[in-house]
């Protein structure tokens, strides 16, 4: 019997056998092990996550806490707990005067995730402040520190290498006391980077998301849906022609990042609804649930927007969002 709701920022009515909250690692590990013969899997806050069913088995809330910040000559380092929240602990970190964490401001989700995704944000990726992961081995207790992240564009070794039978336990940040503004997207532009302050880039990066990106508080959605595709050059120029106002932005290896938002906005398909999921009318990156959408409803919207935009463009966007299904993680490429 389903009968224990899932937390995601969604808002679905999606359930699972057993929904356990654990605060600490030993209880990880036992609940884990009490488990371990059904499908399982563990959550931060459900955000970047969209259950497209009920699951059939038992989901683990991590709420492992606590910051620690010490320091040396020229470094703040931080250990915090994976259920902590990430914005929380940005907001404290700026109201302590230690900066480099501003640009990441609002992103929704925990600490735990951060790692995994590579979240970033107004030209800044986690991993320029990564330190170590710390990560419990379920199936022996045993807890392994990676500092090599073998981080990519929402990609990591996290998603892929230790994407099964280990859990984020513990994240470590190093930012440097010589700080340096990042300043190169956006409106952040507009800032003086001999006068500018970690403040106000936090608040700006604050105003600017509260804007445009909906709170999930308010409107269940799972933050940007998409990832923005990279392209080759010669691409990108080909649709520069048909298109001038498109917003580019140069990578390494003569690649090109692309704006998924205004891909999709192209389409004309801000506040396009199917069910009660709908296109974001401000961010056309976010899918929200708009009247009591089922999974399926934001399924079919997003395989709709997905073919939408290869048709136009010939680009084919691929969900920064994980898809669960019935038993654990699908392989979202082939499920869209």
């Amino acid at each position: 019997m389903m009968n224990q709701k899932i937390p995601n920022t969604f808002g679905l009515e999606v359930f699972a056998k057993h929904v356990i909250t654990v605060s600490s690692v030993l209880e990880l590990q036992n609940v884990w092990n009490d488990n371990v013969n059904q499908p399982i899997m563990i959550i931060g806050e459900g955000s970047n996550t969209l259950f497209t069913c009920d699951f059939e088995g038992t989901i683990i809330v991590n709420r492992i806490k606590g910051i620690t910040i010490t320091e040396t000559e020229n470094e703040w380092l931080l250990k915090i707990g994976a259920g902590e929240n990430w914005h929380d602990v940005v907001t404290k970190t700026i109201t302590q005067n230690i900066a480099g964490l501003e640009n990441l401001a609002l992103i929704p989700g925990c600490i735990g995730s951060a790692p995994i995704q590579n979240i970033g944000a107004y030209g800044v990726e986690f991993q320029k402040v990564a330190d170590y992961v710390e990560l419990l081995e379920l199936a022996t207790g045993n807890i392994i520190t990676v500092t090599d992240g073998q981080y990519g564009y929402r990609e990591s070794i996290f998603k892929q290498h230790y994407s099964q039978g280990y859990a984020v336990i513990y994240v470590g940040i190093k930012l440097a006391k010589q700080w340096q503004p990042v300043l190169t997207y956006g409106e952040l532009k507009n800032f003086d980077a001999k006068t500018v302050t970690p403040k106000m880039i936090f608040d700006k990066v604050c105003e600017i998301r509260r804007s445009k990106l909906p709170d999930p508080n308010l409107l269940g959605n799972g933050g940007s849906f998409f990832k923005n595709p990279v392209v080759d050059k010669v691409i990108a120029d080909k649709l520069l022609e048909f298109y001038p106002a498109m917003p580019i932005y140069p990578q390494s290896n003569n690649q090109v990042k692309l704006a998924a938002g205004w891909l999709i906005d192209q389409c004309g398909l801000k506040g396009y609804q199917i069910g009660g999921a709908a296109v974001h009318q401000q961010q056309a990156l976010v899918l929200a649930n708009i009247n009591k959408a089922t999974a399926q409803d934001v399924v079919d919207l997003a395989r709709h927007v997905k073919n939408a935009v290869l048709n136009k463009f010939s680009i084919r966007l691929s969900p920064e969002i994980r898809f669960i299904g019935a038993t654990g993680e699908i392989d979202v490429d082939n499920f869209l």
